[in-house]
C-alpha cells in the first residue's frame, strides 16, 4: 500500500516520498511524472548522498568557465536540464544546511545562479524528492532547515517497509518470477508452499530490492518448474512452521490464493486451534485476532465434523469468524 493519492500525480505540486532504502521511491517517482502533464519531457534524477558538498552546488545548479579549480568549461546543472520537466532528488535529506537556503530559493522562486555566475536562470520545474531518513526529527535537531522541509512536504508519500505489508509479498514474489523466467528463458510453473511462507515471513531489511534479487537468485537455481527457497535453512526454521504437506503456488494464483492455502495448510497442521502457543496463528506469527479476520475475509471456516466427532478447539473461534 502507498499512503498518497493518485490525484496529485496530474499536478505540478512538489512530492516528498518518504521511505526505506529498497522500498521502491525512484519508482514511484518516475509513476508521478509519468502520470502528470509533464509526461514525455525530461526526466533528470541526481542522487544528493552520493556526491560531495562542493560539487553537489555545480551538480543541481551549473557552474560557468573557470569558477573553480577544474571548470574548464561552462556546464549546466540539474533544474536546467530538467526545465518543463520533472527533477528527482533522491536523499535529499542529505543535502547540507549550507546549501539549503539555495535550495529554497529555487523551490520558491523557480530561479538560480549557476556558480561563478551573476546572471539569473528562471526555470519551470517540477521537483519530486525522496528521503529514507525522517526529516522532522532532523528539523528538530537543528540538522535540516524547517522553511525547506515545509516547502518540500506539500504532498508526502510514505512508502512502508515491506514487513509492514506482508500480504503483497506473494503477489510481488509471482511478478518477479514471471519477469526473471521470461528474462531468463526459464519456465518456473510453481511456488512451493514453504517458499512462498518463507518469502512472507522474512524480515526484508532491503525491502523490495532485497525480495528482487532474492527471486532473480531462486529463479536460476530452480529445476523441474519450481521455485526453490533462496533464503537460508536457519533463517527459515526460525520464522515459519515446518510445512510437510506442502501445497502449491502457482504462478497465476493471486495474493488471496496463496494467502488462503498458507492459512489453510498451517490451520490443518494445527489440528484447526487458532489460538494458543501451539495454534496456527502462533505458527504464522500472526496476532489470534488477526488470524480471525484473515480467515473471515477469505471465507476460511473449519471443516464440518462427521457425525460423533469434533475438531478440538476451534468452536469459539468458528463462532467468532461467523460473527
Amino acid at each position: 500500500m502507498i499512503y498518497g493519492d493518485a490525484r496529485t500525480f496530474r499536478t505540478d505540486s512538489t512530492v516528498l516520498i518518504e521511505g526505506e532504502t529498497g522500498t521502491g521511491k525512484e519508482l514511484i517517482a518516475h509513476a508521478v511524472h509519468n502520470a502528470s502533464q509533464r509526461c514525455g519531457r525530461a526526466f533528470i534524477k541526481l542522487n544528493c548522498a552520493a556526491i560531495s558538498l562542493d560539487l553537489l552546488e555545480s551538480e543541481l545548479f551549473g557552474h560557468e568557465k573557470g569558477a573553480f579549480t577544474g571548470a574548464i568549461a561552462q556546464k549546466s546543472g540539474r533544474f536546467e536540464m530538467a526545465d518543463k520537466g520533472t527533477l528527482f532528488l533522491d536523499e535529499v535529506g542529505d543535502i547540507l544546511s549550507a546549501l539549503q537556503p539555495k535550495l529554497l530559493r529555487v523551490l520558491q522562486e523557480q530561479e538560480f545562479e549557476r556558480l561563478g555566475s551573476g546572471r539569473t536562470h528562471k526555470v519551470d520545474v517540477r521537483l519530486v524528492a525522496a528521503t529514507n531518513r525522517n526529516l522532522v526529527k532532523m528539523v528538530a535537531r537543528g540538522q535540516f532547515r524547517s522553511d525547506v522541509y515545509y516547502r518540500l512536504n506539500v504532498f508526502p508519500i510514505l512508502l512502508p517497509a515491506l514487513r509492514e505489508r506482508r500480504e503483497d509479498i506473494p503477489a510481488i514474489v509471482t511478478h518477479f518470477v514471471k519477469l526473471f523466467s521470461r528474462r531468463m528463458g526459464k519456465q518456473v510453473d510453481s511456488i512451493p508452499a514453504e517458499t512462498m511462507a518463507a518469502f512472507q515471513w522474512y524480515s526484508w531489511p532491503g525491502n523490495i530490492r532485497e525480495l528482487q534479487n532474492l527471486v532473480e537468485r531462486a529463479v536460476i537455481l530452480s529445476r523441474d518448474s519450481v521455485l526453490p527457497n533462496p533464503l537460508h535453512k536457519k533463517q527459515t526454521e526460525r520464522m515459519i512452521p515446518s510445512l510437510h504437506r506442502a501445497r502449491t503456488f502457482h504462478s497465476s494464483m493471486t495474493s488471496e490464493d496463496s494467502d488462503r492455502a498458507l492459512i489453510l495448510e498451517t490451520l490443518e497442521q494445527a489440528g484447526w486451534i487458532v489460538g494458543g502457543p501451539r495454534g496456527a496463528a502462533a505458527k504464522l506469527g500472526l496476532k489470534r485476532t488477526t488470524l480471525l479476520a484473515k480467515m473471515k475475509r477469505l471465507g476460511i471456516s473449519r471443516p464440518i465434523p462427521q457425525e460423533g466427532t469434533s475438531v478440538p478447539g476451534v468452536a469459539q473461534e468458528d463462532a467468532q469468524i461467523r460473527e
